[in-house]
């Protein structure tokens, strides 16, 4: 059986570099009518503290099979954008697992290749991880103090229409390049300490920042067609001919989704109501619910498999799709 004891060691490394001190600003909460309700008894994307789940297996079986026959200097830009996956024990626990099940020694050594491999480069994707924790840090400080009071500092939840305007501004005004896995890491990291600090509130407006980001990144995606694109290159066409004949062609159905992306979370019900629930609406129910389907296949499905971008974005497309299901019922 492989080894895998050294491995592990700079796994638990990759999840330290994340375990930083959050936003430790003077935090006030005020509750504004009924405090806004939500889960946070646990960090929404945590993962290592846990079983492996067969899907869970199932992912790291890919990621494995993708990265067995990479060259090592292709390694740090395939890992950076998994490290959640690859950074974990349970991946190379995972590897020792499929070492075992093969009898070809041939086989064999190219697991242990592998591994050894990625330790090297979690090493560096570690270093430079931490060197940009400071930057990551600085653009979520930054949406959550978009929330503040503009007069007191203090925080008021329920969130109201104006403070989240702010935040998405703040948002907006982030490149996007710097909207990656490690600031997706950095929020889950902030939400937790939250969590353990009994801030309620700021987990609430740590939620509010990743729906924000991922409405901004789908209608990002949206924008750009990536479907499109991608079937365009595999077929030999022209991506920018084709995007831009998708973009002469929009249908109601494709303005209203733009429409309710743009939108707060907490609006949906009531923009679908309005949209869909009547018998004279220009979108039908099934119409809607098809433009969504459209959108996670070329737009969330084309994001790294197992990426914290894509699971964030899947699970706020899946409360969309849970939400117009439920008009009309």
């Amino acid at each position: 059986m492989m080894v895998v004891t050294p491995f592990l060691s700079v796994a638990l490394l990759c999840s330290a570099a994340y375990a930083f001190s959050p936003y430790t600003h003077d935090v006030s909460f005020h509750r504004r009518a009924t405090f806004l309700h939500s889960d946070s008894s646990k960090s929404r994307l945590q993962g290592n503290q846990r079983l492996p789940t067969p899907t869970d297996i199932q992912t790291m079986d890919e990621m494995i099979d993708r990265l067995i026959d990479v060259p090592a200097y292709e390694l740090p830009a395939a890992v950076s954008r998994a490290v959640r996956v690859v950074g974990s024990p349970l991946f190379f626990v995972r590897i020792a697992e499929r070492s075992d099940e093969v009898k070809d020694s041939a086989t064999k050594a190219k697991f242990s290749a592998l591994a050894d491999n990625i330790v090297r480069t979690l090493e560096v994707v570690v270093s430079t991880t931490e060197e940009k924790l400071d930057s990551n840090s600085a653009d979520v400080e930054k949406i959550i103090k978009a929330a503040a009071d503009e007069e007191t500092g203090e925080f008021f939840v329920p969130l109201n229409f104006d403070q989240i305007q702010k935040m998405s501004a703040a948002i907006r005004e982030i490149d996007p390049y710097n909207l990656d896995e490690g600031f997706l890491t950095t929020v889950d990291s902030y939400m937790d300490k939250s969590r353990k600090d009994g801030l309620d509130g700021m987990v609430v407006i740590l939620q509010k920042v990743l729906q924000l980001y991922a409405g901004e990144m789908i209608i990002k995606g949206r924008a750009e067609n990536l479907g499109a694109r991608v079937g365009a290159t595999v077929s030999g066409l022209d991506p920018d001919d084709v995007v831009e004949e998708q973009q002469s062609t929009s249908s109601p159905s494709s303005d209203l989704l733009d429409k309710i992306l743009k939108s707060d979370v907490e609006l949906w019900d009531g923009l679908l109501d309005s949209s869909i629930g009547r018998k004279d609406s220009d979108v039908s129910k099934p119409q809607l619910l098809g433009e969504v389907q459209r959108t996670m296949e070329a737009v969330v499905l084309g994001l790294e498999n197992g990426s914290m971008a894509q699971r964030v974005q899947a699970e706020f497309m899946r409360e969309l799709l849970m939400r117009i299901e439920n008009i009309g019922i």
